[in-house]
């Protein structure tokens, strides 16, 4: 820890930092990339800007990857608690048991004694950009937000943040708000995200790479550099909802790999970084 009063000003301690991290450079260099099975991956689930395609095309596809992933011993995050709100009972229908339940639905209550407090309701979640694509009601949002998760068993329920230790499908609690909900995922021990969208949300995470994915092929054309899998092909079958999830667990493992997602290559992920506040601040 360096302080600026105490190492001679600004200028003096980025200097000292600088001289630190070249200090360090050796030990760096001795990291080697190594082959490793898929069950390290810790993919983190998450949708932004969705439309009404949202939950026909690319968050089953997403779905069908993580059945995949989760198949050969790997982890999923499914977060964003108030967008499950109408379709929880889809969860939990998948809860390995009781506990799993119990911890779900505790969750789910406190959000709607949280939400009451504030003035707010969580049956009125979609955002002017989530109507404008076609979304009403929250109802239709988390059917389609919950589709992420695929077919999977739902094993273990998780509090912001905390460290995920269970393999297989699990659900962290965050916000929906996008940012906040992939910081606590990453502190959870995410090292990929899959980011779908039928709006156009740009999106990035600088300590983890981010797998962009299209719910329409308007939305991909429009913004062809920013979007890594277009899953409006099902739409227009061209390909079906396994086709597209075979493709992007083929990507996960590209992309862990070292190959570099849309969002790292556009240099997005430096402003995401947003720890979830929660009570006053004063």
């Amino acid at each position: 820890t360096l302080l600026i009063q105490e190492s001679g000003g600004t200028a003096k301690t980025i200097a000292r930092g600088l001289e630190m991290v070249r200090e360090m450079l050796p030990v760096v260099n001795q990291a080697k990339r190594t082959p490793q099975p898929a069950s390290k991956l810790k993919l983190a689930l998450q949708c932004g800007g969705s439309d009404a395609l949202s939950g026909i095309t690319v968050n089953p596809s997403l779905g069908a990857a993580v059945d995949i992933l989760v198949d050969q011993g790997g982890t999923a995050i499914l977060s964003e608690t108030p967008e499950m709100y109408g379709a929880e009972h889809l969860l939990l229908s998948r809860a390995v048991n009781d506990e799993v339940r119990q911890k779900f639905n505790s969750l789910l209550k406190w959000w709607e004694d949280y939400a009451s407090k504030n003035g707010v309701s969580l049956d009125n979640n979609p955002s002017p950009g989530n109507k404008a694509g076609g979304l009403t009601t929250i109802l239709e949002k988390s059917l389609g937000a919950q589709a992420k998760s695929g077919t999977s068993p739902l094993v273990a329920v998780y509090k912001y943040g905390e460290p995920v230790t269970e393999s297989g499908l699990v659900f962290m609690d965050s916000p929906g708000f996008d940012p906040v909900s992939v910081t606590g995922q990453v502190a959870s021990g995410a090292n990929i995200v899959c980011f779908t969208t039928g709006r156009g949300s740009a999106f990035g995470f600088k300590p983890v790479p981010v797998i962009k994915l299209s719910s329409n092929s308007n939305v991909y054309r429009a913004m062809g550099d920013d979007i890594d899998i277009n899953c409006g092909v099902v739409l227009e079958g061209e390909h079906t909802v396994q086709d597209c999830g075979r493709e992007i667990f083929e990507m996960l493992l590209a992309v862990a790999s070292g190959e570099h997602t849309r969002s790292e290559i556009n240099e997005y992920g430096d402003n995401e970084f947003s720890p979830w506040q929660i009570g006053a601040v004063l």
